[in-house]
């Protein structure tokens, strides 16, 4: 083996392409970290992603794949510009042909990933995938660890972390309203970007955060851009003042608020996993997928499912009545909540 590749100077590593993953995938950053101090390790991340892990100690630089559904051509560019840089070690962390390609043609000298579909070639060294099928029910933690262990980094854990830098602070505090600060914050989270099937109703936020004000929480209602309209409406719906907050915080900023939050009452989606990073509370509503790729790191989450024998499916949208969703009662979420606001108020 080549000594470059026992002690690479440049490492660069492939971050998955979806909010949770890549929370899900620090403990690999950090078991990377630990085993090549000195070497200048680069994260590539889907574009709108590079925030998530802005301050943390294990990455020299994160930055973009400006490629990304972009086509050959574009794939073909960004790997001229990284062929410059002569990396030593890549690490392939998403199972796509495409993360391999830009690797190869990027001229990585050794690439590590999971052999999984048309790929296999493109790898120097190809890792057994921990499972077969196409779902990969195992922990998104296990997966990351189990390929960065095959190149030689051990493991550090399995907990998540995330860091907030000193401008991500300024912008949260900037949007919580300062009189409020007395009462502790819990946040509701109605979105998901995976599609409808997950979306617990808005309506059953909205009667969730009346029930959290009265037991003393301010509110405050997370959302992207792209979900102004839903945040819109679970503000209107409820009878309680709350801090309407779609689109009006970056990811990074996102982060600032959450870490400051007693409390997150989301869907399965990627705010969960930044409340686990920072040791919040949550109560997740669980419909079309499994707690399989997700089950460790539960010991501040509560996680609330419907007993229905569709679930999972794994369908964007649900093709019957959503019932995986619409059986979890307000109640229940209520009572899941209320520990995590009395545990703030002792």
């Amino acid at each position: 083996m080549d000594a470059r590749q026992q002690d690479p100077r440049t490492i660069l590593i492939r971050a998955p392409n979806w909010t949770g993953d890549v929370i899900m995938a620090t403990p690999a950053f950090r078991a990377v970290r630990a085993a090549h101090p000195d070497a200048r390790i680069v994260a590539h991340v889907r574009p709108g992603l590079e925030p998530l892990l802005a301050g943390t100690p294990w990455i020299d630089e994160v930055r973009p794949v400006r490629s990304h559904h972009r086509g050959l051509r574009a794939v073909v560019a960004e790997a001229r510009a990284l062929r410059t840089e002569r990396f030593d070690l890549g690490l392939c962390l998403p199972d796509s042909f495409a993360s391999a390609l830009l690797m190869r043609l990027g001229g990585v000298r050794h690439i590590v990933g999971y052999a999984r579909g048309q790929r296999a070639p493109l790898l120097h060294q190809r890792v057994r995938p921990p499972v077969s099928g196409r779902r990969m029910m195992i922990a998104r933690e296990r997966h990351v660890i189990g390929l960065v262990e095959a190149a030689g980094c051990a493991s550090q854990g399995t907990n998540l972390e995330l860091f907030v830098t000193p401008e991500e602070e300024r912008e949260a505090e900037a949007v919580l309203p300062a009189e409020a600060a007395a009462r502790p914050l819990a946040l509701l989270a109605p979105g998901a970007s995976f599609g409808p099937s997950k979306l617990w109703p808005a309506e059953r936020f909205a009667a969730v955060g009346d029930a959290l004000a009265e037991l003393g929480a301010r509110v405050a209602v997370l959302g992207t851009p792209d979900e102004r309209a839903l945040t819109a409406r679970v503000v209107g719906a409820m009878k309680a003042p709350a801090v309407d907050l779609g689109g009006a915080v970056s990811l990074g900023g996102l982060k600032g608020v959450v870490r400051r939050a007693r409390l997150l009452v989301c869907n399965d989606a990627g705010a969960r996993h930044v409340a686990v990073a920072f040791g919040v509370p949550c109560v997740v509503m669980m419909g079309p997928t499994s707690l399989e790729k997700t089950d460790l790191n539960l010991e501040r989450v509560a996680v609330l499912t419907a007993d229905v024998d569709c679930r999972p499916c794994y369908q964007r949208e649900c093709p019957i009545d959503h019932r995986c969703m619409t059986r979890i009662e307000t109640e229940r979420v209520v009572e899941a909540a209320r520990p995590a606001l009395c545990e703030s108020a002792a």
